[in-house]
């Protein structure tokens, strides 16, 4: 098992901190996390892929521990995020690889995606949607702040950064819920709560319909470009539904979709199992 390095890459002044691990030379997989997390949610998933894969996890900006400018110094949206993690790949030398997506890792890579087709050499979507259908109710309160953008409307969304709701993200649809280390939320909590986090998380919400409109986009990529992909979904996830993953197979006739008896945030309870997935996978 190889060791996992924490670095920092300077992006053009930005501090972009990331995990490493794995030999440089064998198959590069880029590894993006979701909200509200780090990439401290891939703990368990890198050491059982390092042999096969150069791995790097990086923070994306405002998460985690990359740098979290004031909102006066850095616009938080998702095509700025998307920005900064396309020349953080540029910066460490990843000029091909595959790239696993989470929640709003998805719409950040899917972004990387269309900017650069050739570089991507497959993609695996754990719970990252591109497909109306994948979206629940839950996204009904945010769905209304796009609509009408009043600071009532922000307001009602405070609730979704309380520590009761990042417990809750955890281990809905969990069967066993003793198989949630309580790290990970914890630590997502904490990074929550520092000062001017709960704003920019308020403007990414706002700013997520961004990534709704470019579902037409992404599934346009998916149709002309047919890169290998592999969708392992907490089937209990109640933000982006199983319906989500299914549809990947309407542009992607060939993609391979996995279901787990878990929630959100599937790593927490399967990451064995989907690291032999994507292990399979990536090399098959």
């Amino acid at each position: 098992m190889s060791t996992i390095a924490h670095r920092y890459a300077d992006v053009d002044g930005f501090n972009v901190f990331y995990r490493e691990a794995g030999r440089p030379g064998a198959p590069k997989l880029l590894m993006l996390h979701g909200f509200p997390s780090s990439s401290h949610m891939f703990r368990d998933l890198i050491p059982l892929l390092s042999e096969r894969f150069h791995i790097v996890a990086p923070d994306l900006p405002g998460f985690g521990q990359s740098d979290l400018p004031g909102r006066d110094d850095f616009a938080y949206t998702f095509d700025n995020l998307a920005n900064v993690i396309d020349g953080f790949t540029e910066v460490i030398g990843f000029d091909r690889y595959a790239v696993y997506v989470f929640d709003y890792g998805a719409p950040t890579g899917f972004r990387l995606a269309l900017k650069h087709p050739e570089r991507i050499t497959g993609i695996v979507s754990q719970n990252g949607n591109a497909y109306l259908e994948g979206l629940s109710d839950g996204w009904n309160p945010i769905e209304a702040y796009w609509r009408e953008p009043t600071q009532a409307n922000r307001d009602a969304l405070r609730a979704l950064l309380t520590k009761e709701t990042t417990i809750w993200q955890y281990t809905h649809g969990v069967p066993d819920t003793t198989a949630v280390s309580p790290d990970g939320y914890s630590l997502d909590d904490y990074y929550m709560n520092r000062p001017g986090a709960h704003e920019i998380q308020l403007d990414l919400f706002g700013d997520y319909q961004s990534n709704v409109a470019l579902y037409p986009a992404f599934q346009q990529y998916f149709r002309t470009h047919q890169p290998p992909f592999l969708a392992v979904w907490g089937k209990n996830d109640p933000f982006f539904l199983p319906a989500g993953a299914q549809a990947f197979r309407r542009d992607l006739p060939n993609a391979d979709v996995r279901f787990f008896d878990t929630g959100h945030f599937a790593l927490e309870t399967h990451a064995a199992e989907i690291a032999a997935a994507i292990a399979d996978f990536l090399i098959r």
